[in-house]
């Protein structure tokens, strides 16, 4: 690992509710009693108090770069709105960019006294239903008493007159976040690498086991339908949002179509749960003390977010093209492979992988949608970002694994 972190320390969340576990996922026959229960109760009073983590300087904390020129936005007013809103805080707060995220836009504000995280959509023309911060606020903050590694919420702001659309503050969680690769210095060992993973699928399964009514989110989502839904809405955004360089993708669509399933189950989803949305301890890099980017939660297929997570999984045996995608060092020895994973979290949760094929195809074919969206600003010069050239490729890569994975059944 690092010379000099410290050893495993478990410190449970003030707040945490054991009993908002519900003992089945609703409209599913699988319990998830005993020792499954028991393992995302463990895994949720793993994650740590951050408060007295935001001041600890380390070379392996995910920092923020200089602003893009065109995602600047009135500093002063965001300034002025949030101190109306927000006592106590002091001077005027440092702006930098998380640059890695190709949707909603991440900054951070340091005043003088707190640490800050502003989301804001993106210009340009957008899905409709995408880059909603009114929702993606609430969303973590219904869930944060249930999930304690949601960010805190601090404010909303809805008045257009500040900087042009809604956005909202939360408080920062610092600490280290996995790309591509480790950062330069952090090494894992085998076992330490298998240990992570592993704990990183016990929190998606963690967040699949709250209990929706309970905590009083079962305004989420529409709930019963949402495999259907999925693939019509999908296929219809991937529809709006091709470019002349990019496949059909029809032969897909209609595949999916009529293999859609019955939900194994309805639960709170994160819709984009990967290693880049996943912060750790700087302390101790096994120890997840947080989860970001909850612009696609809703209520839905358990099985349908698992496929989302492993449309990211690259794997060290994959081909050179899809390496080339890699967002996460799911590659490195100890990571499961991609059919691990699916029996891991299968196993756990008492559900049968035998369609799996479906939700592999979909989580690619969603990914293919969600990419050509992106490539779509850049191709029409909504956004400049040079980034994202070349999406149009992965695109066209991601329809193909689709059709050859299609073809194997």
């Amino acid at each position: 690992m690092v010379q000099g972190l410290s050893s495993y320390r478990v410190t449970v969340l003030g707040g945490f509710c054991p009993n908002r576990l519900t003992s089945s996922c609703p409209g599913s026959e699988h319990p998830i009693d005993g020792p499954i229960r028991q393992r995302a109760l463990g895994m949720l009073s793993a994650f740590q108090d951050v408060g007295d983590r935001m001041n600890q300087p380390t070379a392996f904390v995910d920092q923020p770069r200089r602003l893009r020129e065109e995602d600047r936005f009135d500093v002063d007013a965001v300034d002025a709105w949030l101190k109306s809103e927000v006592g106590g805080l002091e001077g005027r707060p440092e702006v930098g960019q998380f640059s890695k995220g190709a949707s909603n836009l991440t900054y951070r504000l340091r005043y003088d006294n707190r640490d800050l995280i502003l989301r804001r959509p993106p210009p340009g023309t957008k899905a409709r239903s995408a880059h909603n911060m009114v929702r993606e606020h609430d969303v973590q903050k219904a869930l944060k008493p249930v999930y304690p590694a949601v960010p805190e919420m601090v404010a909303l702001c809805t008045d257009e007159s500040v900087i042009g659309c809604d956005f909202y503050v939360m408080d920062r969680i610092e600490g280290v976040i996995l790309r591509a690769n480790l950062p330069d210095g952090l090494t894992l060992s085998e076992q330490e690498a298998a240990t992570l993973c592993r704990r990183a699928v016990d929190g998606l399964i963690a967040l699949h086991s709250v209990d929706v009514a309970a905590a009083g989110l079962e305004s989420l989502g529409k709930g019963a339908g949402y495999n259907r839904r999925q693939i019509d809405g999908w296929s219809e955004r991937f529809r709006r949002a091709r470019t002349w360089n990019v496949l059909r993708g029809e032969s897909v669509m209609r595949w999916l179509d009529a293999n859609v399933p019955e939900e194994v189950g309805i639960c709170v989803i994160h819709g984009d749960y990967r290693f880049d949305n996943i912060v750790l301890s700087a302390d101790d890099p096994l120890q997840i003390i947080g989860v970001l980017d909850w612009e696609l939660a809703t209520l839905g297929d358990p099985l349908m977010d698992l496929g989302n997570s492993l449309a990211y999984w690259v794997q060290a045996d994959d081909d050179r093209f899809l390496k080339g995608l890699r967002r996460q060092p799911t590659h490195i020895p100890g990571m499961m492979t991609r059919r691990q994973v699916v029996e891991y979290y299968c196993n756990e949760r008492g559900l049968s992988p035998d369609q799996w094929t479906f939700y592999e195809v979909y989580g690619l074919f969603r990914l293919a949608a969600i990419v050509q969206q992106i490539y779509y600003r850049y191709h029409h010069g909504q956004t400049r970002n040079p980034a994202f050239k070349g999406f149009w490729k992965a695109a066209n890569y991601l329809l193909w694994r689709c059709g050859r994975i299609i073809k194997r059944l």
